[in-house]
């Protein structure tokens, strides 16, 4: 991650990597089938953007990482559970993510949809300890819960999945698709930054520009993964690239054309830079992320 993460995202990064496992189930269960399969949905975890966006908010409020790293995880879980569903033959019938066989290729789709389930419900397990969120006032504990549960809800990350299992092979227009993608891929995001925020006591100017810096990022975050469905390598993907137009994927590659939508993606980071004033020049490594993302290959 060195070329897409400045040296301060990167120890973020690292502690997310060390605390992750600990926060997963134990084996030596008649369940170890499953929490096998939850572990294997969240090694080789790509880019942990949402977690790492989640610690750097914090720090930006407070200083203290360390209070971040249950939320952290738990939104990693939350996303890792989305990317198990979204592969079952059910939804996209992948069998590879993150270049290895997806969690319903490796353990069977039956497992996969429990694992998936079971992720969902460790996350909340994780925040709402209160062994893990011992430096978070309660009242910040209940609402960094309550924005990833609304985010990852009907109204945010499955409402966009509806959205887009519904619009296959039919036409839809720009403000479709915007909402699709508002939901399937801007939620987590927004809601990590606004956690961060939330748990490092961050004030309500931070926490809203938390979230209008998370939204745009993830618009343009989806605008340039449409664009690598089409210019890139399942190599460099290390997922099958061409699906979108395989599927009959609504994109804004689809809708705009590479040309258009590069810029749109370039228009949104802009949008999302801008969010970031009332932090001041130490918010520099969330700008250098947000030019690293509209850059990104893979």
């Amino acid at each position: 991650m060195s070329n897409l993460y400045s040296q301060r995202l990167i120890a973020h990064l690292q502690q997310i990597e060390q605390a992750l496992p600990t926060f997963l189930p134990s084996k030596g269960t008649l369940q170890d089938t499953v929490i096998e399969a939850m572990s294997y949905a969240c090694e080789g975890g790509g880019k942990r953007l949402r977690p790492v966006l989640l610690m750097e908010f914090c720090r930006l409020c407070c200083g203290d990482t360390a209070r971040a790293l249950p939320f952290a995880a738990a939104i990693e879980m939350i996303h890792s559970y989305s990317l198990v569903h979204d592969d079952l033959p059910c939804m996209d019938n992948s069998p590879l993510r993150r270049g290895k066989p997806s969690v319903h290729a490796a353990y069977g789709e039956t497992m996969a949809l429990l694992a998936g389930d079971a992720l969902l419900n460790r996350a909340f397990e994780v925040m709402l300890n209160p062994c893990n969120a011992q430096a978070v006032p309660p009242v910040a504990v209940a609402q960094a819960a309550f924005i990833l549960a609304d985010r990852a809800g009907i109204n945010g990350m499955i409402g966009g999945q509806v959205i887009d299992l519904q619009s296959e092979g039919e036409k839809i227009d720009a403000a479709t698709l915007k909402a699709l993608q508002e939901g399937k891929t801007a939620a987590l995001i927004r809601a990590a930054c606004q956690m961060g925020c939330i748990v490092g006591s961050g004030h309500d100017e931070k926490v809203k520009a938390a979230d209008r810096f998370g939204y745009f990022l993830g618009l343009a975050f989806q605008v340039i993964d449409d664009i690598l469905d089409v210019t890139s390598t399942e190599a460099q993907l290390g997922k099958p690239v061409g699906s979108d137009a395989e599927n009959q994927k609504n994109t804004y590659v689809s809708l705009l054309g590479l040309e258009g939508a590069s810029q749109l993606a370039k228009d949104y980071t802009e949008n999302a830079k801008q969010a970031l004033t009332v932090f001041g020049d130490d918010a520099s490594d969330l700008h250098a992320l947000a030019n690293a993302l509209l850059e990104r290959v893979s």
